[in-house]
C-alpha cells in the first residue's frame, strides 16, 4: 500500500524532508510503520516508540489528520493512500497576562 508519510519540526531535519512517499505491506499498522522508520532514519532512532513498542505519549502522530491516541494506538490499520504525520514533543507554557 502507498503512504505518505509528512514530518514535522525536528522530525523533517532528522528525515532531510518534510514529506516522504512509501510503500508498506496491506493491513500495516501504525506502530510497524514507526518502527521501519526508527529502523531506517539513525536519527529518529528510539525517538518514536517506547521500549515495549507502543507510541511515546508526549508525541502526536495523525492519521489523515486525526490523532490515532482515538483510534487503536499504535495498532491502528493504515490503508491505501493514507497520510501519517509525525510531531515531535511540543514545549512551552503559559504566558503571564498583566
Amino acid at each position: 500500500m502507498h503512504l505518505e508519510l509528512r514530518f514535522f519540526a525536528t522530525y523533517r531535519a532528522a528525515v532531510g524532508q518534510k514529506t516522504v512517499e512509501r510503500e508498506f505491506d496491506d493491513g500495516a499498522t501504525v506502530a510497524e510503520v514507526l518502527s521501519t522508520l526508527e529502523s531506517e532514519y539513525r536519527d529518529l532512532e528510539r525517538q518514536l516508540l517506547d521500549e515495549d513498542g507502543e507510541i511515546r505519549p508526549q508525541l502526536s502522530i495523525l492519521k489523515n489528520g486525526r490523532d490515532v491516541t482515538h483510534m487503536d494506538g499504535g495498532a491502528t490499520l493504515l490503508e491505501d493512500g493514507d497520510s501519517l504525520s509525525v510531531f515531535p514533543p511540543v514545549a512551552g507554557g503559559a504566558s503571564e497576562v498583566r
